[in-house]
């Protein structure tokens, strides 16, 4: 099995991340951020997991943004507000 030590993601899954992203903003500023139809028609947990486990280029800014919004660049978490 591969070592995941460096990689801030490990265990956390996509709902997951949506979830707290949803927590630390609202459906107008993600869709600011990525600019995908799934935040901003009818934005929903379930519709954007759903366009976001088929799209792979829009998964890696959702986790790219995760990893930015509760993260340190050396890969500890951030303290919370």
């Amino acid at each position: 099995m591969t070592s995941q030590k460096n990689n801030p993601l490990h265990g956390i899954t996509l709902k997951a991340q949506l979830e707290e992203l949803r927590a630390e903003y609202d459906w107008k500023t993600l869709a600011e951020k990525i600019p995908v139809n799934c935040f901003y028609q009818n934005p929903s947990i379930k519709s954007s997991l759903t366009f976001l486990r088929k799209t792979e280029w829009a998964r890696t800014k959702v986790e790219k943004l995760y990893v930015w919004t509760f993260f340190k660049r050396d890969g500890t978490r951030k303290e919370d507000k």
